[in-house]
């Protein structure tokens, strides 16, 4: 078969331009309602999707006076969606810092099964100290050592899934058997951050592990992805960044004994879309037009870290920021950020514009068959499997990219026109893992 996209519909309230909230188009009040995201999903699920996204934090963070930073559980929302939807795929965040595996490995399990296979799991480690402060820590771990649990985290949370070996469920009702229970392992997992005896309470779910995605772009953020990682969202904003990165992470797989198609690379891009190139860029310029300043400067001054507030927007950022080093927290969009301001010479002012609209990820405005036309150069460029999705605002900006921008790429042959899979690794091209514990069967000994 031709190679062909993926694509990822990342959900964020009503919109992820960050004045989204503020346009006619959109209906804040419905944002905390299980209804309002079911609809989308399907709409996403009309558009053959691979899935949609939630991200999370445990924090009330952002500045609350002037924009939403609250939203629902994801997986208690995934689970609602789930049962409305078929087939699209279902992917929330969840953090390894703040969470415990088995706490996690049965939430996931359990959706998986709920949703007859269409789980995904979006690892992060967190990078606040609001996060840290509502689990009794006073500052937030350090970058490395939060990787360092996230990797054991994981292999925690794979052996409990793997814990119950496919077909242990019997339940014969004529011999009173339920269960081969010798095929059900404790992991008796020892490690530097766990003590986990197992198994799981949760039967193997359809898929045998929900899809593992990852979003980091630091270095420990990309050696985590080669390792575990089998989709990745990330920004990048120009074509050279996006190969460069593309081919950095995709050359690290080999030392883990992993090929390139084992994992998917999904830039983020929110795409504005007009019937010409002027309707797309008058909605940029009346969302832009709706930015509340305070707002975007906490945002920026977070990323950069340094309080930018008593700063003049019409000025340059400081000569003298942190480096990379010294940030704590998402480290890879603090080196997106002061590069675009530097390499576009950009005053605060313009770049909380630019970062309104995808906090970092790349925007597009334009007519679909523009927005068309630049995802296919990215992917058949080496800088892209396929997309993630952030539309402006919801949930007209998703129904402009299923009906207009969809279309164009189906007829060019790089998108499928119906699902061919009904899990979420058969969307993605993805193998089904087999459990670790199994034994293998007498036909397979010493092939």
């Amino acid at each position: 078969m031709t190679r062909q996209l993926h694509l990822n519909a990342f959900l964020m309230h009503v919109g992820h331009h960050e004045a989204a909230w503020r346009h006619p188009r959109t209906t804040p009040e419905n944002a905390g309602t299980a209804k309002h995201y079911i609809e989308i999903a399907q709409t996403a699920e009309r558009g053959k999707l691979d899935s949609i996204f939630f991200a999370d934090g445990l924090g009330l963070m952002g500045n609350v006076r002037y924009n939403h930073a609250s939203g629902l559980e994801p997986l208690t929302l995934l689970a609602a969606i789930a049962v409305a939807t078929e087939r699209i795929g279902l992917i929330a965040t969840a953090s390894t810092t703040y969470y415990e595996p088995f706490h996690l490995a049965r939430k996931f399990a359990s959706l998986d099964h709920i949703s007859g296979g269409r789980a995904g799991w979006n690892i992060v480690t967190s990078g606040t100290e609001a996060e840290a402060r509502n689990f009794g820590l006073a500052e937030h771990p350090q970058h490395a050592d939060r990787y360092r649990r996230a990797a054991e985290f994981v292999e925690v949370a794979t052996k409990l899934w793997d814990s119950w070996e496919d077909g242990v469920l019997v339940r014969d009702k004529a011999s009173g058997l339920y269960t081969e229970s010798e095929r059900i392992h404790a992991i008796e997992h020892r490690g530097e951050f766990f003590s986990v005896a197992g198994p799981l309470n949760v039967p193997r779910s359809p898929q045998g592990h929900p899809l593992l995605v990852q979003a980091g772009s630091s270095q420990d953020g990309k050696e985590f992805a080669a390792r575990y990682a089998e989709a990745v969202f990330t920004a990048q904003q120009t074509l050279a960044d996006g190969k460069a990165f593309y081919a950095d992470l995709k050359s690290r797989l080999a030392k883990y004994g992993r090929t390139g198609d084992a994992l998917k690379i999904l830039p983020g891009i929110s795409p504005i879309i007009g019937s010409t190139t002027a309707e797309a860029k008058q909605l940029e310029d009346e969302l832009n037009s709706l930015i509340v300043p305070e707002y975007g400067l906490a945002q920026l001054s977070k990323m950069v870290g340094l309080d930018l507030f008593d700063r003049d927007l019409e000025g340059p950022l400081p000569d003298r920021l942190p480096v990379e080093d010294d940030i704590n927290g998402n480290k890879s969009r603090f080196t997106l950020v002061v590069e675009l301001a530097r390499r576009e010479n950009l005053t605060i002012r313009q770049l909380l514009v630019r970062l309104a609209g995808g906090r970092g990820h790349r925007v597009i405005a334009g007519t679909a068959e523009y927005v068309a036309d630049q995802l296919e150069e990215w992917f058949t460029g080496g800088a892209a499997d396929g997309f993630n999705v952030m539309p402006p605002y919801l949930p007209g900006g998703l129904d402009d990219f299923v009906d207009q921008v969809v279309p164009i790429l189906q007829d060019r042959k790089l998108f499928r026109t119906e699902y061919t899979g009904t899990t979420l690794r058969e969307h993605y091209g993805l193998p089904r893992p087999a459990s670790q514990f199994a034994q293998p069967t007498p036909a397979t000994v010493g092939s």
